[in-house]
Formats: C-alpha cells, sequence, structure tokens
C-alpha cells in the first residue's frame, strides 16, 4: 500500500476493516475525482447569482459599487433570471476542476509522502500539501480555462451572449482557440495560491480542532461529529482563500472580459485599490463555498466507505530519534 499518511500513524498499514478499497488503489483516486466534480460543480453553481455581482463590481465599479447595488442594478435590467447567467459553464467547468484539484491531490499527496519517507513527511507534512494541492491545481486550470472564459464573457459582456450554446460557438469564431486559453496564466495566478491555501490551511486547521478543541480523538467522533469539524476548518480556510486570491481573480474577470487585453493591461486598469474591489462579496461566497466544497468530499469519502486516515501523529521512529537527541 502506499505510505502516504499510513507512514505518519502506523495503525494504517493494513487497511480498516470496513473500507470499501485499498488506500491509493485506482478505486480510491476515481471516487475521490468524483467527489471532486460533485463538491467542486454543485457549490459553485449554486452561488452563480453572487459570482455575476462580484465579477460585475470588479469590472465596471462605477455602475456597481457594491454587493448589495450590484444586485439590484442586476435585477432591475435583468431580471431574476439574469441572476442565473453563466450557471452552464459554470457547472460544467469548475465540475472538471474539481475532479482534477481533488482527485490529483490525492495522487500527489501519496507520490511525494512516498518520496519523502515517513519522518520527513511528518515534519515538512505543510509543505507536502502546498506542493501536492499547487501540482493539482495546475492540471486543473487547464480543464477549467475555457469554460471560465465562457462564463465571464456572459455574465460582464452585454450583449455578447446569454448562454454557453451562443458563447462558445461565438469565441471560437471570433478569436479562435486562443479565447479559451488566453486567461490561464491570470488563471493561475489566483488558483494556485487560493488552492494552496484551501489545502494547507484545511488540513491543519482540521489537525488543530482535533488537538485544541475537540475533547476526544476522532476515531470516537461519529461521522456526524467529524463533518462539522469539516465544515468548520473549510470555512476557515475559505476566509484565507479569498484574501490571497483575490487580486488576480480581479484580472481574470476584466481580462476576459476586454477582448484584446493582456494580463498587465487589466492590472493597471484596475490599480491597486481596484484589484480589492468585490472582496467582501467574494469572502462571502468562497468561505461558505469552500466549507461546503470539503463537507461535500469527505462526505462521500464517508459514503464510499473510503480510507479517511486520521490527523498526522509523529512516527515512533521520530519520537525515539528526538527523545534519544536530548
Amino acid at each position: 500500500m502506499p505510505p502516504y499518511f499510513g507512514a505518519m500513524s502506523m495503525v494504517f498499514a493494513l487497511q480498516p476493516e470496513g473500507d470499501s478499497c485499498e488506500f491509493g488503489s485506482a478505486k480510491y483516486y476515481a471516487l475521490c475525482g468524483f467527489g471532486g466534480i460533485l463538491s467542486c460543480g454543485i457549490t459553485h453553481t449554486a452561488v452563480v447569482p453572487l459570482d455575476l455581482v462580484k465579477c460585475r463590481i470588479q469590472v465596471d465599479p462605477e455602475k456597481y459599487k457594491n454587493i448589495f447595488i450590484g444586485f439590484r442594478v442586476t435585477l432591475q435590467e435583468d431580471g431574476v433570471r439574469g441572476l442565473g447567467k453563466g450557471w452552464a459553464p459554470t457547472l460544467i467547468g469548475y465540475s472538471m476542476q474539481g475532479l482534477c484539484k481533488f482527485g490529483f491531490y490525492e495522487v500527489f499527496k501519496n507520490l511525494y509522502s512516498s518520496l519523502l519517507g515517513p519522518e520527513n513527511t511528518y515534519m515538512w507534512r505543510t509543505s507536502l500539501y502546498l506542493a501536492a494541492s499547487a501540482s493539482a491545481e495546475f492540471f486543473a486550470d487547464i480543464a477549467l480555462s475555457p469554460m471560465e472564459a465562457c462564463k465571464v464573457r456572459i455574465q460582464t459582456q452585454a450583449g455578447f451572449a446569454n448562454t454557453l450554446r451562443e458563447a462558445f460557438p461565438k469565441m471560437r469564431a471570433d478569436e479562435g482557440l486562443a479565447a479559451f486559453y488566453k486567461g490561464l496564466v491570470p488563471l493561475w495566478m489566483r488558483q494556485i495560491p487560493y488552492t494552496m491555501m484551501k489545502f494547507a490551511c484545511f488540513e491543519r486547521t482540521v489537525e488543530a480542532i482535533y488537538k485544541h478543541v475537540v475533547p476526544k480523538p476522532r476515531a470516537e467522533c461519529s461521522k456526524g461529529e467529524q463533518l462539522v469539524v469539516t465544515f468548520v476548518a473549510g470555512y476557515i480556510a475559505g476566509v484565507f482563500c479569498a484574501v490571497v486570491s483575490h487580486p488576480a481573480d480581479s484580472v481574470v474577470s476584466l481580462f476576459n472580459k476586454d477582448k484584446g487585453s493582456t494580463a498587465v493591461q487589466a492590472l493597471k486598469k484596475l490599480g491597486p485599490k481596484g484589484v480589492w474591489k468585490g472582496l467582501v462579496a467574494r469572502i462571502i461566497m468562497i468561505g461558505t463555498l469552500t466549507a461546503l466544497q470539503w463537507f461535500i468530499y469527505d462526505s462521500v469519502k464517508v459514503y464510499f466507505r473510503l480510507p479517511r486516515p486520521p490527523p498526522p501523529e509523529m512516527p515512533e521512529s521520530l519520537k525515539a530519534k528526538l527523545a534519544a537527541s536530548q
């Protein structure tokens, strides 16, 4: 069995009774990917109205001055149905992103742990989370980029298109395939730091909650209690994610709206203050969204009885070395 965090806790040297598959197996990674599809696809689609207003605040702050005015103007001009603009590319794009984000995170986390060994995996676990999540998001953004470009164009460019069926062929005819990937680098700039914070902060927050807040070991907690911890840790991680990635998110929104612009031009146009427009809306959106994503993802693991290693513990070999050195 691949070492991963089983290397940090020897109780997982053997597959626990009741698990539906072996940790690190093809079935395990496939179901993790499926959990990613559900967690990202459902949650991002659910917050499309808030995302739409956030994007409009970023690209036209004079008209959409804040979240409340943004909703009011959108309702006045487009009606209630207008709040759902961009739902189709959001559902497709973020489902594909979730498949790669969560599925590849598990793959890279296990791979890098194998390379580090049990002791280094424990000592450098935060760096492991950061490296694995960055590697996963690199591929996830390639899957997301075409639909993200369509979504932003539908939501922010008045009169361009109202649906994915209109936007996709129009963008391909006007600009070729480059239209779908011209925002990939800004997307990496936004999503990679976001995902690194999302996974590393979540993992360490879960560890801290079980160590300092929950009065009993995770193994003694019910599945419901464990999922509550997952939700709380996910929300905390989401707040940090929103702040870290918001400037790049503003650039992506303006970049995809303005057909002939570059990332540098978009950044100059926004200015130091402009890159923070819409932050409150994004904190609300990303905090809730991240918490729900982790909750759904962990629920999928529980439902399919996937192996779920406990928070990391120091290997006995490392304890012995530290004791000998004192």
